[in-house]
């Protein structure tokens, strides 16, 4: 295979909402450029990117795949990415080693919320973007105004580059304002068109699109900018020669008009890639850090080898998969370089350029390209790869946390061990899962994105190691806690032939300020018990508030005083004063009025503003307080605090709301008391529980 200067080197990924056809859309790509003879579809699960069971049974992007192709001389490294929030952390790490991006729209249903949670992280990074409104062979498409929305919503000029000439089913046709030429396309999925003139009913809003082109492209340039103010115009050559500037600047965002899955439109957009959009060695140099800490700047053309691995995974025909890009020098098979994230050394074996499941061996890789490493030893997403002689790590990928918990229930006893696994190695590849093993609930928890997230998670454990679970409620992590003071007291006698045991506590309890936990204390005067049993009581006392009183849940927030008791010159000893410490402090928190503390989690809720009053309504019903409002664009987020019991689900509820429009995140914030009718339902669940 060929091997690319960095400057004719294309790294891109095709970013949107779910259904706004980001997977067709790179299929067309590989089409109109000879890659592959026909297109896939994602209801026939024969897509060069969507090559995965799981994503041919949910008929989505859940990983983002990397591709290639050739157009115009120029290499294109393609990664189309997931569009659907629970997969965030696969876009992240796609956004991460681009140099620039392809934002979807749907032509119907325009502006969506994975649309406005893309543009964000999109603007936070400051990545140059070329903008598709895509579909337009669908029903009720409204291209003018979608660009229209897009300006307004984001505050950027979004610029026609083409435009669609006969929207909806039987679209073949776009004007390409650049050229000032009609393109009537067969719509046979492969990219053929016939250019033909301007219809004179197009010619005076083209006339003035490429006017306010021309003042773009002066913007970017001064030169240009002194030209077009002396003179009034700019050449066509000026034009297209300052195009890649201006887009680089982003002082306009080129739109381009596409129905993928017939390839209408494509090859402008390919055109204007390969002639326009920032090469690796356009894109200037990349900071590192030393292994003192101290910035450094990577430059395309240093010949030290720099790489950064966005994505790993597991692939049932290769093995390990680690994609990389290689940010400075050359990479080749047999050297070795440095994990610096790690501490650790890796030899490099074989090296593929990746289309979908396919793989292309080379022997070497060099700056600004992507390619991918089989079976590294212990290398994961986020980490660096450097020349040993330098030590150079970069930037790793800011993840999001996790939004959502689950729970997992082994179907079959004793595959714990291989379920740990499992989840390790799920975690290694896709950081935004977390996974815990809680003592306190007995249960594995999950955390990720949302819940179809934590549905693949479990649907992975049984594919790819065999280990069959249920996703089940997590169960919540109530608290137990007094309102009032009080006092016990508490003797252990035990007599069985040989030593016995004695011992005898007195203790007062009193509430202590929320958060504080067990606040334990002795005001033993006299010599009634001897010191050294005091670490003994305090042992009970603890092992009693983390085994639960009232429903088994750890007890909080209480004040103990061990302040007398008696013991036995021959059978007091260590264990005895445990156990009645253990007691005592049993006793005295059914004296002190109990009560149940359920943890209260903070709700962010991003909603168009039509669905404030359902949102709302549906807080209120789950025991929710509103703490406030903001207007964001068109959006309301709406910030509450709902009791985690009563969050199960929430995410399902929302999306069904709002339509798919909602997003929610959730962060703990606090415990406080339950109303008494939930609190006595908690309690006789957890007794029939342990009863069973």
């Amino acid at each position: 295979m060929l091997e690319f200067e960095a400057s004719k080197i294309r790294n891109f990924a095709i970013v949107g909402h779910g259904s706004s056809g980001n997977t067709i859309l790179a299929e067309s790509m590989l089409a109109c450029s000879g890659v592959i003879n026909r297109l896939g579809t994602i209801v026939d699960g024969n897509t060069v990117s969507d090559y995965h069971e799981d994503e041919k049974q949910h008929q989505i992007s859940i990983h983002t795949t990397p591709m290639f192709a050739e157009w115009n001389s120029c290499k294109l490294n393609i990664l189309d990415a997931p569009g659907y929030a629970d997969f965030i952390g696969e876009t992240l790490s796609a956004l991460r080693v681009t140099d620039f991006v392809v934002l979807t729209v749907h032509g119907a249903h325009g502006i969506e919320l994975g649309t406005e949670q893309t543009w964000d992280r999109i603007a936070e990074n400051g990545i140059p973007t070329i903008a598709v409104i895509n579909v337009l062979d669908s029903e009720n498409v409204k291209f003018d105004q979608i660009l229209a929305d897009l300006s307004e919503r984001f505050g950027k000029r979004f610029f026609p580059i083409t435009m669609p000439v006969n929207p909806g089913p039987g679209f073949d046709g776009i004007i390409d304002v650049l050229n000032h030429k009609l393109l009537r396309y067969q719509t046979d999925g492969k990219g053929s068109f016939k250019s033909e003139e301007l219809p004179s009913e197009a010619q005076a809003r083209v006339d003035e699109l490429y006017q306010q082109l021309m003042e773009n492209v002066a913007e970017s340039d001064d030169k240009l900018l002194e030209k077009f103010f002396d003179e009034g115009e700019l050449s066509a050559a000026e034009i297209k020669d300052g195009l890649k500037g201006a887009f680089q600047q982003q002082t306009f965002i080129p739109v381009f008009a596409a129905a993928s899955a017939i390839s209408v439109g494509v090859p402008q957009l390919l055109d204007f890639i390969s002639e326009h959009a920032p090469s690796p060695f356009d894109a200037g140099k990349s900071e590192a850090i030393r292994s003192d800490d101290s910035k450094f700047e990577i430059s395309i053309e240093d010949t030290s080898p720099v790489l950064s691995v966005f994505k790993t995974v597991s692939e049932a025909h290769v093995g390990e998969l680690s994609f990389f890009r290689v940010f400075s020098g050359k990479i080749e098979t047999g050297i070795d370089l440095q994990n610096t994230n790690r501490n650790q050394q890796e030899r490099i074996g074989q090296i593929f350029q990746m289309n979908g499941k396919e793989r292309n061996q080379v022997k070497s890789i060099s700056a600004g390209d992507i390619g991918a490493f089989v079976k590294l030893k212990n290398t994961h997403t986020g980490d660096t790869l450097s020349d040993p002689k330098t030590n150079l790590k970069l930037p790793g990928i800011d993840f999001p946390a996790p939004n959502l918990s689950g729970a997992l229930k082994l179907k079959s006893k004793g595959e714990e061990e291989k379920m740990s696994t499992g989840l390790s190695t799920l975690h290694e590849e896709d950081p935004t899962f977390i996974f815990q093993g809680d003592p306190e609930l007995r249960q594995t928890l999950i955390f990720g994105q949302g819940e179809l997230h934590l549905k693949i998670i479990s649907e992975r454990l049984k594919d790819r190691f065999q280990v069959e679970v249920d996703l089940v409620k997590p169960r919540i992590p109530y608290r137990e806690t007094i309102r009032r003071n009080g006092e016990a007291k508490y003797r252990h006698k035990k007599q069985s032939g040989g030593a016995g045991q004695f011992a005898e506590v007195w203790m007062r309890m009193e509430p202590a300020p929320r958060d504080s936990g067990i606040d334990f204390k002795q005001s033993l005067v006299g010599q009634n018990v001897d010191r050294v049993f005091v670490p003994s009581v305090e042992k009970g006392v603890n092992a009693a508030s983390s085994e639960g009183v009232l429903a088994g849940y750890r007890v909080v927030d209480v004040k103990v005083d061990f302040y007398d008791g008696k013991q036995h010159p021959v059978d007091s000893k260590d264990v005895a004063f445990q156990i009645a410490g253990k007691h005592a402090f049993r006793q005295g928190i059914l004296e002190c009025d109990p009560c149940l503390l359920e943890p209260i989690y903070n709700l962010e809720i991003k909603v168009p503003e039509e669905y404030m009053g359902d949102v709302m309504g549906d807080i209120s019903g789950r025991r929710g307080k509103i703490l406030g409002m903001d207007a964001v664009g068109k959006n309301q987020v709406i910030r509450a605090q709902v009791p985690q019991g009563e969050l199960y689900g929430y995410a399902t509820t929302l999306r069904s709301i709002t339509g798919g429009r909602g997003w929610h995140q959730e962060t703990f914030n606090h415990y406080e008391e339950m109303p008494r009718d939930l609190e006595k339902k908690v309690i006789d669940d957890s007794k029939s529980e342990e009863e069973h």
